[in-house]
């Protein structure tokens, strides 16, 4: 087959487990998979070469197509759509779950994660410029939405529509795999690529992440259709975060030895200076000292010691009688003290 024949879409590559961050990337990925298209993709960081300086985008037989719209459109003109059993009044829902899911443009996420994001992933100089030109086009879109409500109200309003939308879809799914049924359609394509990106990226403003989390039907949603359609992103990013965590836990091992080490050699010494302290007190150093320098503990004749152990000891070796406990010397010593006193 000609290459120019088959359908190639450039979308922005993935992260955090997803084959794309971007929403619209996400339909399009999602849409092809649920419709089993054969789409040649390419993950790029450089929107440059589109027609429109946006992703995604749709190259068939020297023709580019550059909205979801446009791509959908070219996908069902060649018979390849998931929505083969789904009625007009489901299609109607469709539209209108659509629109809603639009709405929500989340500020302070697209200054603090999405926008430095985009910084990172586009090459320079374009890293400068489009991060700023996809955030005055969401804040185009907020303007439009609510034009007489400052920042701060409307983004109050659009985070209560949120919860009500993500609480809706969560009731409408129950305890279904997908939204019209046991198989996925192009609503269930739009959800997921909403969700997705909500669920999986590291938000700091996370009230709305957190709602998502305890809709735990949804969750599982995008848990079952990344691993069944996307598996290979999802293992990736698990095996990689498994890596990671262990990687951190060595470290963090690594980094408490030499405090164990010296704790344990403190305790040591802390217990030896304790111990001495006590002998000190008690006075049992000074009367061994004194039964060493007197030389009066009670020897044994080197014959006896040959006879006892076998053995062959130097002349001059002094034993402790082992019969004989430290008590009985002591009795020794002060009974040889009484009598030098007598003398």
């Amino acid at each position: 087959m000609n290459l120019n024949d088959t359908f190639q879409v450039d979308v922005w590559k993935g992260d955090w487990g997803l084959p794309s961050v971007d929403v619209d990337c996400l339909k399009i990925l999602t849409y092809a998979k649920f419709s089993n298209i054969p789409l040649s993709i390419k993950a790029t960081n450089n929107p440059f070469g589109s027609p429109n300086g946006q992703l995604p985008v749709l190259r068939y037989k020297n023709n580019s197509f550059c909205t979801v719209d446009k791509i959908l459109e070219v996908f069902r003109e060649h018979k390849y759509t998931p929505d083969n059993g789904i009625t007009r009044s489901q299609n109607a829902d469709v539209a209108a779950f659509n629109t809603m899911l639009d709405e929500w443009v989340d500020q302070p996420n697209l200054n603090q994660v999405i926008r430095p994001w985009y910084c990172k992933a586009l090459p320079f100089p374009f890293n400068f410029y489009y991060p700023g030109k996809y955030e005055k086009q969401a804040k185009g879109m907020l303007e439009a939405l609510h034009p007489t409500k400052e920042d701060k109200a409307a983004e109050s309003s659009i985070y209560s529509k949120a919860q009500k939308c993500l609480t809706t879809l969560s009731t409408r799914l129950g305890e279904s795999d997908y939204f019209f049924g046991s198989v996925p359609t192009t609503f269930d394509a739009l959800v997921f690529s909403y969700l997705a990106p909500l669920l999986k990226v590291p938000l700091p403003s996370c009230s709305l992440q957190n709602h998502l989390k305890a809709c735990e039907n949804l969750v599982k949603f995008v848990t079952r259709i990344l691993q069944k359609y996307f598996e290979y992103d999802y293992q990736e990013y698990e095996k990689s975060k498994t890596k990671e965590q262990e990687e951190k836990k060595k470290a963090n091992s690594d980094s408490e030895f030499p405090n164990k080490r010296r704790n344990q050699i403190l305790a040591g010494i802390f217990a030896a200076v304790a111990m001495l302290g006590y002998a000190l007190s008690t006075g049992i150093v000074q009367v061994i000292m004194y039964l060493i320098t007197s030389r009066k503990f009670l020897r044994l004749e080197k014959e006896d010691l040959k006879r006892k152990y076998q053995i062959d000891l130097p002349k001059d070796l002094m034993v402790q009688d082992s019969d004989y406990d430290l008590a009985d010397s002591m009795n020794y010593v002060y009974e040889d003290e009484e009598e030098d006193d007598e003398d």
